[in-house]
């Protein structure tokens, strides 16, 4: 405690005069606990220091204990090597006497076996000469059992000598069992009865010889019984290609005549498998170098018939040796192409392709094959199938050309044959011509697999490809052609395609074929890529030809279209003929609407039962996309037209829409008559709207088109000037003022899902009018052309004036209503 806080603590405890009389008593207490404090610390030294002098005597004693122990330490050790010497001088003579011992023991057991090796090898050596080959069989055995004990004793003279004269004697068996065995099959057999016997103990004694001399064996006796093989069919005689099937008969008969004497053979040695592959192997040599030294090309049926011969061999073999028959493995995949399939799933996907193909016309919307398991004798490791077949391989080109001209022939006789009509009550609405032609090349198909799963396959299918184009060429051949030449040209027919009823059927039974031939081909790659070696798949591949047939589609679908737009030429110059500028009254709608009518009327049943979904709606969008903008166009093509005809003609026009929009209940397919509707009804607008500004006030004639036909051009605004019986002088002032406004009022533009066909005009690019203030209001314009459109489909034009009038000086109101954006 510092100076200041030993005050703050004294005037803490004495705060007062009064309270200093305690200090004697605090006083007397410090001094007590000064003692104790004291009498503590010198407790605490005495017991520090007896503590110290413990320590060192602990310590010392310790060391003294250390010491005690170290030197017994030394003590054992000293001990325990004195007790290793005694042990050693002990045992010295007992180490000698066991190293004696074993070194005896192994001399005894050597010299005994020396005995057994010597006198074995005696034996052996008169088994030999004697040829007797069971005995001598046991006793090479032994024999190679006792050499092995001498390996470490090689240098040795002594066994040296036994290991020569033992190699000898192998010889010398070897050579007795090589003469024995010349023997078999010149007829000794039949004569001497134990020579089969004789032979069978052989085979026991080359078992015990080296493996090498069993090989030679089995290709001594192999070679030595196709010699007479070779002699026979290199002759000039039997060396051609019709007497192979003689070659096959030849060995068959060998066998079956050999078999019971070949049973002397263990049949761990697969004698007559192992015939067979070197029969095989001349076999194929033989009729490469005759197939190679043709001069002409060879004759099919027999090139065929050797292959079949050939095949038919093999299977035997593999199926002899250890392996199935072939020939069944891949005929589902062949029979699957060929059948008909009608479940939606696949005929969904099947369709997608032509959903990409064909949206191009309405705008931007949206394998391990099964190869034949080797089968081989077990331990052989050799397969027989192609052994011999694959040399006629490089010269099946003949029998392509044969399956290709026949394919091309029945092709021509299917088309001129085809009637182009179905049977009533035909589900499948596919021309006859097209089934037949797959069943042609599924046949086709089956007889080439049968016989060769390469190159030749591959080519075939190559084939299969130019005969489904040159199909696709005749579905294309068989549409209606548009008129040609000066007779067309003078009346106005050029390029235009006429088409009768039993023309559109015929249009429809191709566009169903041409589906039915996509599919399908796309189902017979599947085959081929199923069953064709692995290595040559990636080579199958149908998309060109289904991209030929997915053309046909497109093209009959679209002449189809122009058929229809052919008929529609007449009612569409009637609609021309009609005196509009003279009528007196509006009646029911004209007569070239109900020509209109009765035409698809007349087509669209039969369409909508006879084509797909996906195709009529492709066929009704076309449809839309041509009669839509042709009528609009075609108003313009008529003289003159009065405020009555304007009526008339937007009544009539009310009427064609109607019958458009009716047209999916007509073919009873309403799947996408959703957005069909919606592009009618945007097309159809135009020609209500043209008609509208043609109905309109003179004074207001313009800014009605500005408002209705924002896309207009001047000329087509002239156009409208003279059908409404204006003179050039009096169109000249509307015309510069409608200049100087700009030929249309801005709006955003709704582009089409589907674009007008080629023969429409493109609309004009949109003018932005920068004097809008200066027009009349554009909800007014509105506002009258509604009142003249609807009054046409009602009553008379005066009472239109009368609601056109009235309406100007309103700023609400039911035709205000309907047309604000």
């Amino acid at each position: 405690m510092d100076k200041s806080s030993a005050l703050e603590y004294i005037n803490q405890m004495f705060p007062t005069e009064a309270s200093l009389s305690g200090v004697e008593p605090l006083m007397q207490k410090i001094h007590n606990e000064i003692r104790r404090v004291d009498a503590g610390i010198l407790a605490a030294v005495r017991q520090q220091s007896s503590s110290g002098t413990k320590a060192k005597e602990d310590l010392a004693a310790a060391t003294s204990a250390v010491e005690e122990l170290m030197s017994k330490i030394r003590e054992i050790k000293t001990k325990a090597e004195q007790s290793e010497t005694m042990v050693q001088e002990i045992c010295r003579d007992i180490k000698k006497l066991d190293f004696a011992k074993k070194h005896i023991t192994t001399t005894i057991t050597a010299l005994h076996r020396l005995t057994m090796l010597v006198s074995a090898v005696e034996q052996l050596q008169v088994m030999a000469s004697k040829r007797q080959y069971k005995e001598a069989a046991a006793q090479l055995e032994a024999v190679n059992q006792l050499c092995s004990h001498f390996e470490a004793y090689r240098d040795n003279p002594k066994i040296t000598e036994l290991r020569e004269k033992f190699k000898n004697i192998k010889q010398i068996l070897k050579s007795h069992v090589f003469s024995d065995f010349s023997s078999l099959g010149t007829g000794k057999e039949k004569e001497e009865t134990n020579l089969l016997q004789q032979l069978s103990d052989a085979c026991f004694v080359v078992d015990a010889l080296e493996p090498s001399v069993r090989e030679e064996l089995v290709n001594n006796f192999c070679s030595r019984e196709l010699t007479s093989y070779e002699q026979i069919f290199e002759g000039a005689e039997l060396a051609k290609l019709d007497k192979t099937e003689r070659r096959y008969a030849w060995i068959k008969r060998r066998m079956r005549t050999n078999e019971e004497i070949w049973k002397i053979f263990p049949p761990s040695w697969h004698v007559p498998y192992r015939l067979c592959i070197q029969f095989c192997k001349k076999t194929r040599k033989q009729l490469e170098d005759i197939l190679d030294n043709l001069k002409e090309k060879p004759d099919v049926a027999t090139l065929l018939l050797a292959l079949q011969r050939t095949l038919e061999f093999e299977d035997e073999l593999a199926e002899k040796f250890g392996g199935g028959a072939q020939g069944k493995e891949n005929r589902n995949e062949i029979e699957e192409f060929g059948r008909e399939d009608n479940n939606s799933q696949n005929v969904s996907d099947i369709r997608k392709k032509y959903e990409k193909k064909l949206a191009v016309h309405q705008g931007p919307e949206t394998d391990e094959k099964d190869g034949i398991k080797e089968m081989s004798v077990p331990g052989a490791g050799f397969n027989f199938r192609g052994i011999v077949s694959s040399c006629f391989e490089p010269h099946l080109t003949v029998y392509i050309e044969l399956e290709e001209k026949t394919l091309m022939e029945n092709l021509e006789k299917l088309v001129q044959e085809e009637t182009w009509d179905i049977d009533e009550g035909s589900q499948s609405n596919v021309l006859s011509s097209s089934m037949q032609l797959f069943l042609i090349i599924k046949r086709s198909l089956k007889r080439c697999s049968a016989l060769t799963k390469n190159q030749t396959l591959l080519n075939l299918f190559k084939v299969f490809q130019r005969v489904l184009k040159a199909y696709a060429t005749k579905l294309l051949a068989r549409l209606p052609k548009g008129g040609s030449g000066f007779v067309a040209a003078a009346t106005g027919m050029d390029g235009q395609i006429k088409t009768s009823d039993k023309d559109e059927k015929v249009i429809c039974y191709i566009v169903n074929s041409a589906e039915y031939c996509h599919k399908t081909s796309g189902e017979l790659a599947e085959s081929v890529q199923k069953i064709i070696d692995t290595q040559l798949v990636d080579g199958v591949d149908m998309s060109e030809v289904q991209d030929e047939f997915s053309a046909v589609i497109t093209k009959a679908l679209v002449t189809l279209v122009h058929g229809l737009e052919t008929k529609f030429d007449s009612e569409m110059a009637a609609m021309t003929r009609v005196p509009w500028g003279t009528l007196e009254s509006v009646g029911d709608q004209s007569e070239y609407v109900n020509g209109i009518n009765m035409i698809l009327t007349t087509s669209i049943p039969v369409l909508g039962r006879l084509l797909s979904p996906l195709y009529f709606q492709f066929f009704l969008d076309k449809l839309a996309s041509s009669l839509g903008p042709r009528f609009y166009a075609n108003i313009f093509k008529c003289k003159q037209i009065s405020e009555t005809g304007a009526q008339q003609m937007l009544l009539d026009t009310q009427a064609v829409k109607t019958i458009l929009l009716d047209i999916p209940s007509l073919g009873r397919q309403t799947s996408g008559a959703a957005s069909y509707s919606k592009f009618v009804s945007r097309e159809m607008s135009k020609a209500e709207a043209l008609l509208k500004v043609i109905l309109s006030p003179i004074d207001s004639v313009a800014d009605t088109y500005r408002a209705l036909l924002p896309e207009g051009t001047p000329m087509e605004f002239q156009r409208i000037l003279e059908l409404k019986g204006f003179k050039k002088a009096d169109q000249q002032s509307i015309l510069d003022d409608f200049n100087k406004h700009g030929p249309g009022i801005t709006q955003p533009s709704v582009s089409p899902s589907v674009p007008p066909i080629a023969s429409a005009a493109p609309p004009a690019p949109t003018i932005t009018s920068p004097t809008v203030g200066v027009m009349a209001s554009r909800e007014d314009v509105l506002t009258r052309a509604a009142a003249l459109g609807r009054g046409a489909a009602t009553t008379g034009f005066k009472r239109f004036l009368a609601l056109t009038e009235a309406a100007k000086d309103r700023k609400d109101g039911p035709f205000r209503k309907l047309f604000n954006p």
